[in-house]
């Protein structure tokens, strides 16, 4: 039986305030009515996830909301001094609560990267395309060039990261192989790369894509063919299972499902549920179904998640690198 792998988590969206105004997005808010996480928000979201038995705290936020008017209103309000020392506060939080934190922050200087690296199991930026679109035309931040360094950059200092691609966002089908060949290149190159995202548009009302239609399940197939072609085999191609089938996704070469949530919504997605554990058992009955940590055994078997992750990781996982234990609920 084929195995596929998923890992049991829940979403901190840490601030929705960001710089870009992508045409696709509903997770952007304006200073006036943007929030900051509160601490004891985090905390009862952690304490929840450990009792239902998550591995992962998916921290995720707008890209650089410094740079918008009206952040450092939010930062004071909250008793927060500086945003970087808050997210390693919150990671601590979250590993004495059990949960490996993965972090999706945008764009971040070296310094920033660096000093977030030890707390996180893993991290990850969506590449989501290199062409130039006009849905990202003001979107300084969604640059293929500043992504591309920014993941290259992840590899240079030995972090398991997570990228991928938006389908449907107006790019071609060249460019999306020519998307996929830039990561499976970054791979080679540094070797860090743990899985790559095939994500389709889910068209939101007020965005400039909400007309939009959403991609046809071939054309998806044949991206994660093309996916399990171009990329190096030890990467998995993930596709999320509340935003498209995925069983004839896996019968394609997908291999993982990414992160599932008994407790918090999809925070990009928040109107497409995430299946149970259950659904997906009964649902995929002639695959093996594995949960597994926010890393992937080979990271941690290399020893490149972050240092004060090592022991939970070690605690979690089983001589296999995946979940040592299951939980269904």
């Amino acid at each position: 039986m084929k195995t596929v792998t998923y890992s049991k988590n829940i979403f901190l969206p840490v601030t929705d305030l960001c710089r870009n105004r992508c045409g696709y997005c509903s997770f952007r808010r304006d200073a006036k009515d943007a929030h900051l996480l509160s601490r004891s928000n985090a905390m009862q979201l952690l304490e929840a996830g450990s009792h239902m038995g998550c591995s992962e705290a998916l921290f995720t936020m707008g890209e650089s909301p410094w740079t918008v008017s009206g952040f450092k209103e939010i930062l004071s309000s909250a008793g927060v001094a500086d945003l970087m020392d808050y997210l390693v506060e919150l990671f601590e939080l979250a590993i004495e609560f059990g949960l490996l934190p993965h972090t999706n922050a945008g764009l971040l200087e070296e310094d920033d990267l660096r000093r977030l690296q030890p707390y996180n199991a893993s991290m990850g930026l969506m590449l989501e395309t290199t062409a130039e679109l006009y849905v990202h035309a003001s979107s300084p931040g969604k640059r293929p060039p500043s992504r591309l360094e920014y993941i290259s950059l992840a590899g240079r200092l030995h972090i398991p990261f997570t990228t991928g691609i938006l389908v449907g966002i107006g790019e071609s089908w060249q460019d999306r192989l020519e998307a996929m060949a830039a990561i499976a290149e970054l791979h080679r190159t540094f070797g860090h790369i743990q899985e790559v995202i095939i994500q389709p548009l889910d068209p939101k009302p007020k965005t400039l894509l909400a007309g939009s239609p959403s991609p046809k399940m071939a054309d998806l197939c044949w991206t994660v063919e093309a996916a399990r072609r171009i990329l190096p085999a030890e990467v998995a191609v993930q596709v999320p299972p509340n935003l498209a089938d995925p069983r004839p996704l896996l019968a394609s070469g997908a291999s993982d499902l990414g992160g599932i949530s008994p407790l918090t919504a999809d925070g990009i997605n928040p109107e497409r549920p995430w299946p149970s554990e259950v659904e997906l058992h009964n649902s995929l009955s002639g695959y093996e179904l594995r949960e597994r940590l926010p890393v992937y055994p080979r990271f941690i078997a290399l020893g490149w998640h972050g240092k004060k992750t090592r022991s939970l990781v070690a605690s979690l996982a089983g001589m296999d690198g995946l979940r040592a234990k299951k939980y269904i609920i």
